[in-house]
């Protein structure tokens, strides 16, 4: 097996730091609770991140970065049905691959967004722009049903990976997260298939 590389090591303890922030939030996780997850000493960990705070904000900065690369990869799909499934499809992959950092994402709309960096709410409002809307302009159904739609893909994703049904479960949770946007998906009949 090839020998991991600094970025990689450290994207693998940021998701670890991730789904800590996301459970305990910033002030209830401890960086001996971060180096544990990461499989580290604390003196280890520090020796990677000088802070605490210098893991959160690379949790957020890598929080941002993959929402951005997802909006990139779907930019040239025609908003509709289609780019919603691009979406899902992306949201799957992201979740089975880095889930620290989806369960972080979700905290956006789990907690108040006001108390979330404004890193993870410009990344929430991203995946709705990504999906032909814009948070301001929601329906209440519409941001229902993508709440619905993005927290069940991101819980069955999770399960899919510790399962290490990844590949097999992936149609079938796009086709349930395309079920709990609805037909009309977020702006109404101009974005139905």
């Amino acid at each position: 097996m090839p020998r991991q590389s600094k970025e990689e090591i450290d994207a693998e303890i940021v998701d670890r730091a991730s789904a800590l922030f996301a459970r305990h939030g910033y002030q209830h996780t401890s960086l001996q609770q971060v180096a544990d997850a990461a499989g580290y000493s604390k003196a280890g960990l520090l020796h990677r991140f000088s802070t605490k705070e210098a893991i959160y904000l690379a949790a957020v900065h890598s929080a941002l970065g993959r929402m951005n690369a997802l909006v990139e990869e779907i930019a040239e799909i025609p908003a509709g049905a289609e780019r919603t499934r691009a979406v899902f499809e992306a949201l799957v992959d992201a979740t089975t691959q880095w889930p620290g950092t989806a369960a972080f994402l979700q905290t956006v709309v789990n907690d108040n967004p006001a108390d979330a960096a404004p890193e993870l709410v410009q990344a929430g409002a991203a995946l709705v722009a990504a999906l032909g809307s814009s948070p301001e302009g929601m329906s209440d159904d519409a941001l229902v049903r993508l709440i619905s739609a993005t927290a069940g893909l991101q819980a069955a994703a999770s399960t899919a990976a510790r399962r290490d049904r990844a590949r097999q479960w992936r149609p079938l949770i796009v086709a349930a997260a395309m079920d709990a946007i609805g037909p009309a998906r977020l702006d109404g009949p101009a974005n139905a298939d």
